[in-house]
């Protein structure tokens, strides 16, 4: 009898639903999360086949030294296409990075071409473009898929105005779109800093110019609304320790020391030291193409403070097909032309990315 009584009640234990035993661990066991990737790539020279800046574009053009035609042309449109089609990001409902900031473009119409491309027609990506003073006619810009972050502000930044003894200077003007992110108000910061001519140590002025412009911007965003996010990226000319960037601009190597509101994270610091860069030469790699944050995304996910959107973390994009596979470029990236001779490449700089994500509730 006492047998028979045991068996029952173990046959009634077994009918109960599993979770009877495990709410407490159901809710974590539940929790979902998406991923958004935003990304940097300088497409190296995008230029199209008209000569209508003079001397400086001469170059890319039918009868400049690169005999820049059209079949070049919508070759390299298709190389960066490609290449932005190989980035997926998983977990992620956009496939692709939602946000992508680009540097070293003409004008618009090559961007138009760009996203009209067969490899990343489907994503249906969107153009903030800006035309800046640069000598040499090359501008930043920003896609951006629409299904996540939709458009709410443009505006530009110009370094002149942090350079009063140089007014005459012309270089790429910052360009800073602000917009809803997932749900969330985030704005991004797309710059494409001088560059090291004239020698590093000489030229640094400029580049820590560029570097307060773009802290003041900060600081700008955050004092007319301290409740986003700011994303800064580009190709600075400069490495996370130097002074325009960790002076300047004051992005922090560790995250411990982001406790300050609007201090700004840079992840690639400890990415470099471990011998990963975007571009180099010789056994010796920079990276120059960063992608910092306001400590915004730095919450912990059992915070209750906590943003939904969270840093998860950053990575150098040096796909094998970006690498060059001989010579002395071996396993540095393929670009276009080398030496002077169109090699059918991507571009002199791998594109970066960080991964962002976010609960789903």
């Amino acid at each position: 009898m006492i047998k028979k009584a045991l068996f029952m009640a173990l046959a009634l234990v077994a009918l109960l639903p599993a979770k009877a035993f495990c709410q407490d661990e159901a809710p974590e066991q539940e929790r979902r999360y998406t991923m958004y990737g935003v990304m940097f790539y300088n497409l190296e020279n995008l230029f199209d086949t008209i000569n209508n800046n003079g001397n400086y574009d001469k170059e890319f053009s039918p009868l400049g030294a690169r005999q820049w035609n059209g079949t070049k042309y919508w070759q390299k449109q298709h190389n960066m296409a490609y290449a932005i089609s190989q980035m997926e990001v998983k977990g992620s409902p956009a496939v692709g990075p939602v946000i992508i900031g680009v540097s070293e473009i003409e004008n618009i119409t090559v961007l138009q071409d760009l996203v009209r491309q067969p490899e990343i027609k489907d994503r249906r990506y969107q153009i903030v473009h800006h035309d800046s003073p640069d000598r040499r006619g090359v501008d930043v810009g920003l896609l951006y898929n629409p299904r996540f972050f939709k458009v709410l502000n443009v505006t530009n930044q110009r370094i002149n105005n942090y350079l009063p003894d140089y007014p005459e200077f012309r270089s790429r003007d910052q360009l800073c779109v602000t917009g809803m992110l997932a749900g969330e108000k985030v704005s991004v910061l797309v710059n494409h800093w001088p560059s090291r001519l004239g020698g590093e140590e000489a030229s640094s002025y400029l580049r820590e110019a560029a570097g307060r412009m773009a802290r003041a911007t900060i600081d700008s965003l955050l004092l007319d609304d301290p409740n986003q996010g700011i994303i800064f990226m580009g190709d600075l000319n400069d490495d996370p320790q130097n002074r325009s960037c960790s002076e300047a601009l004051g992005a922090k190597k560790e995250i411990k020391d982001c406790i300050e509101p609007g201090s700004c994270f840079n992840p690639w610091w400890n990415i470099l030291n471990k011998g990963i860069g975007t571009l180099g030469y010789k056994g010796n790699w920079n990276l120059f193409d960063q992608i910092i944050f306001t400590n915004y995304f730095l919450k912990n996910y059992d915070s209750k403070d906590k943003p939904t959107l969270t840093f998860s973390r950053a990575e150098v994009l040096n796909r094998k097909f970006l690498r060059g596979d001989e010579g002395d470029r071996q396993g540095y990236p393929l670009r276009t032309y080398s030496s002077g001779i169109f090699t059918n490449g991507y571009s002199d700089h791998f594109p970066t990315m960080i991964y962002l994500v976010k609960e789903v509730k």
